[in-house]
């Protein structure tokens, strides 16, 4: 299982890991940077990432971590100080957020992004509370994705990721056939900004929704 005791990560609460780009033009959004240019999509991967991180530190019902890529910027005065931290590491999406939940740490794990204006905290407890009952948890993008995913990860960790389509309508239904008849429970549907449509979609206000 992966190691992680470089992280001050308590034992009492349930996982959550935060995955996050370093928000630099260019690098982050691009899909969304082709519809309304780069400088508007990076501001907003910047901004909505600052309002979820804001929403979710301090939470007590469970711990969060911030997992970052590149692993180079784990160092980067981007992120906030006071969030344990730890680079994703190599290899597409499937086997950065696979590393994740084989973590050598107890309970369940819920992973999620950092470009989902709507997400606060409350999603993240009632996902946990549904991991109370189920093996599995999706939080549906409403376009065939995810914008979360949780395991309880007993009595053994599955690799769910093999195989997946990402960035398409089959990613939520090519991770639950992984699960192979495993329970699955459903949190709230939300909105993760991928490109043009979704970015109207927010209204007049834009990238400040608060």
């Amino acid at each position: 299982m992966g190691r992680v005791e470089h992280l001050k990560i308590s034992c009492g609460r349930p996982l959550l890991v935060v995955m996050a780009k370093e928000p630099r033009m260019g690098r982050v959004k691009t899909r969304l940077g082709r519809d309304v240019g780069a400088v508007q999509a990076t501001a907003f991967y910047r901004f909505t990432m600052g309002n979820v991180l804001r929403r979710l530190r301090c939470d007590p019902r469970f711990e969060t971590v911030l997992a970052v890529a590149p692993d180079a910027a784990v160092g980067s005065p981007q992120w906030p100080a006071h969030i344990p931290r730890v680079g994703q590491g190599p290899g597409d999406l499937g086997a950065r957020m696979g590393r994740i939940m084989d973590w050598d740490v107890r309970g369940p794990i819920i992973i999620v992004g950092t470009d989902i204006p709507g997400l606060r905290a409350g999603h993240i407890a009632d996902a946990f509370r549904l991991l109370g009952r189920y093996d599995a948890v999706f939080g549906s993008a409403g376009d065939g994705g995810y914008w979360l995913v949780g395991l309880r990860r007993t009595p053994r960790v599955l690799n769910i990721f093999e195989g997946v389509r990402w960035s398409g309508p089959h990613a939520l239904g090519d991770t639950i056939a992984n699960l192979k008849g495993r329970s699955v429970g459903f949190a709230a549907t939300l909105t993760d900004v991928d490109d043009g449509v979704d970015f109207g979609a927010l209204g007049a206000a834009g990238a400040r929704v608060v």
